[in-house]
């Protein structure tokens, strides 16, 4: 295989203006209640996913491109809320945000496995858990030193892009967009 379904793409420099980053954990707030609120459908429309893929071999694609949008935002929100993008993203999953996740089309996938996704997404969710609670403490020094310095290392930028990749990988594989488990290698 030559690279995974879903790629994370990082763009954009390391500048961050202290003016915004000071009230970001205030400006989150808004973004994570509609995350909250569109993660409920979106729960609702991964079992309607399952379903169909079991039926189908293939998940529709209105139900891929609705729980893609959502796990592209998910990703825009991680990204804005450790500092590893700039700007306030939107609130619809759109793509061209700077930290932003390329979704292939929906494929076909294998009954069997579909069957029993849950119960083999489980390591990779314990990872993809992990790592989030990671990356919120990495968000909390982020914020310091993007206030001290006006900018976010880029070594930071780079743990953390890794950490949204996973996890929007996790998310992406246990919500039936893709068939192939999270890598944690670089070709993903």
């Amino acid at each position: 295989m030559t690279g995974h379904p879903i790629r994370l793409v990082v763009a954009g420099g390391l500048d961050r203006r202290r003016s915004t980053v000071l009230v970001r954990p205030i400006l989150l707030v808004p973004l994570l209640i509609w995350w909250y609120v569109w993660g409920i459908v979106a729960g609702l429309a991964t079992i309607v996913s399952w379903i169909a893929t079991l039926v189908r071999g293939e998940t529709p694609r209105s139900l891929h491109d609705f729980i893609a949008a959502y796990v592209r935002f998910q990703a825009h929100v991680y990204a804005y809320g450790s500092f590893t993008a700039e700007p306030y993203p939107g609130f619809f999953g759109e793509p061209g945000y700077p930290v932003d996740l390329e979704i292939d089309p929906p494929a076909r996938q294998n009954r069997w496995v579909t069957a029993f996704r849950w119960i083999l997404a489980i390591p990779a969710g314990i990872v993809a858990g992990i790592l989030t609670y990671l990356l919120g403490a990495l968000a909390v020094f982020g914020w310091i030193v993007c206030l001290v310095t006006g900018r976010l290392p880029a070594g930071m930028r780079g743990l953390n892009a890794f950490i949204i990749r996973f996890v929007s990988q996790a998310y992406a594989y246990s919500s039936f967009l893709t068939a192939r488990y999270p890598s944690f290698g670089t070709e993903a």
